[in-house]
């Protein structure tokens, strides 16, 4: 019984670190909870949605929208408005002997309207860079996607790969347990030695050890996976495997080229290649002239401080009109002209004069009298600013072809990351094959060593090497089926896009 129970155990090991098992689809649950699951690509949507460094890089699209948008205003006027008030103390001042100036205080206020348009060559470039800018922006936002992507997919491995490596243990645990119970026995009917119960006990205590380690392995994968999630841990959820092991349905030469459209960096290049181009051109067009137009309407309103002492003086003015008057008249009728004389009788100060007055007051501050408007057109042709232009067309230059060694650079890197990511994952395959072979000539040996140790025709030392050999080729097949995952992973960032 003992014997079938040890059987029983070590076919458990099969069971569940199967390929077809371990990697088997199963349906995604949306949240991580406390004793729930948790799919894949709900692990890469959370950190997506939560990974605070993942959020203040996607900040940088709002970055780009901004300078677009400020390119496209460029080509707009334009328009400002200033009002403004002050205040002139009443009394008089001598200027070259004469009195000027006035008694009453003045409030006075102004306002104006004025637009303006600059345009040039060089902002036509300047608009296609900011643009191109936009959508670099959004290459650069798909390309920290992508790493956060690979990131939880390696820690969700880790956690799978900690999981799987604890299950062993613990049925190691089961077998060392079977083993001291059949030396103990063997003992009590005397067919085996005290020294075979101490070693199976030193073995059982190991085993113990190695349990503990690997289930606290399996929290510290957990946590780490959760950090880079963003959200808190959560230690009782359980991860959904991942799909089984296969290579990719494209071809190589098919990957390669869905990797040219599909790499986020590898488009992030090309698009700072571009802009590289758009400030060279706008850097040439600075010899160009420029043109600037504006526009400006405005008006004042003014009122004293003393209505009573402006109306006072209005009227004190009507005898001095009448008499200028008069004089007047007096000359005409001396030159033999026609006189007006009844006219200027009837010079007066009337009750509608000082309702004039006072209704003129009553237009501050923002009654204003409408000035002339004023109209300006500018043309500026540049012809010597101190080398600055051609330095700046030569730096320009430079960023071009450091943009373009940059691009090609990156081309020959994805080239060679797609290959060496695309042999090793065919090696990694056959690895896995052998692995798989291994641990099953390991579980056979260690099977005929139990029988053999049953019957005593073998000691306990050999059963503990021959289970301690099946440790050390299940735990290389785990290894090697989660590092085919690994592998993978790294193809799929190659190649840009999920290939699962």
């Amino acid at each position: 019984m003992r014997f079938f129970a040890l059987a029983v155990a070590l076919s458990n090991v099969v069971g569940p670190l199967a390929p077809a098992a371990v990697f088997a689809q199963t349906p995604a649950a949306p949240l991580p909870t406390v004793g729930g699951t948790l799919s894949l690509d709900d692990a890469v949507t959370l950190a997506k949605r939560n990974n605070p460094t993942f959020q203040s890089q996607v900040n940088a699209r709002r970055t780009a929208a901004n300078d677009a948008r400020v390119a496209n205003g460029a080509f707009l006027p334009g328009v400002s408005t200033n009002i403004g008030a002050g205040y002139r103390q009443g009394g008089q001042i001598f200027f070259n002997g004469v009195a000027q100036g006035a008694t009453n205080a003045v409030l006075s206020s102004q306002g104006s309207v004025n637009a303006g348009l600059n345009f040039s060559a060089g902002m036509l470039s300047d608009r296609k860079s900011a643009l191109a800018g936009k959508d670099g922006a959004e290459a650069d936002i798909s390309t920290a996607e992508q790493t956060l992507r690979q990131q939880v997919i390696g820690l969700y491995i880790n956690v799978l790969s900690a999981e799987a490596a604890a299950r062993l243990q613990d049925t190691i645990l089961v077998t060392t347990a079977a083993q001291l119970a059949l030396a103990k026995a063997r003992l009590q009917v005397g067919t085996g030695i005290q020294l075979d119960v101490d070693n199976a006990e030193v073995s059982q205590g190991n085993q113990r050890v190695a349990v503990l380690r690997a289930h606290n392995e399996i929290d510290i994968a957990k946590i780490r996976l959760f950090q880079q999630i963003g959200v808190p841990a959560s230690l009782g959820t359980q991860l959904l495997p991942l799909p089984a092991l296969a290579m990719p349905q494209q071809s190589l030469s098919e990957l390669l080229q869905l990797a040219g459209t599909s790499n986020p960096t590898l488009e992030s290049n090309k698009i700072r290649e571009r802009q590289a181009g758009y400030s060279v051109t706008s850097a040439r067009r600075a010899y160009f002239p420029s043109v600037s137009l504006s526009a400006s309407v405005g008006g004042n309103a003014q009122r004293s401080t003393d209505t009573d002492a402006l109306i006072g003086t209005a009227r004190a003015q009507i005898p001095l009109s009448i008499a200028s008057c008069q004089r007047s008249e007096e000359v005409r009728l001396r030159l033999g002209l026609d006189n007006r004389f009844a006219d200027c009788a009837q010079i007066s100060f009337t009750p509608a004069a000082e309702a004039a007055i006072r209704d003129q007051q009553n237009k501050f501050p923002f009654g204003f009298q409408r000035q002339p408007y004023g109209l300006n057109l500018g043309l500026s042709l540049p012809i010597f600013n101190g080398f600055q232009r051609e330095n700046r067309v030569q730096a320009a230059n430079i960023q071009l072809t450091n943009a373009k060694n940059t691009l090609r650079t990156q081309e020959l890197q994805l080239t060679a990351d797609i290959n060496a990511a695309w042999l090793n994952l065919g090696t990694q395959q056959q690895t896995v094959t052998l692995q798989e072979q291994t641990a099953r000539t390991a579980r056979t040996a260690l099977t005929l060593a139990e029988e053999k140790y049953k019957t005593g025709t073998t000691t306990l030392l050999d059963l503990i090497q021959a289970r301690d050999a099946f440790n050390r080729a299940e735990t290389g097949r785990i290894n090697a089926i989660f590092d085919f995952q690994r592998i993978f992973s790294q193809l799929e960032a190659a190649v840009g896009r999920p290939l699962r």
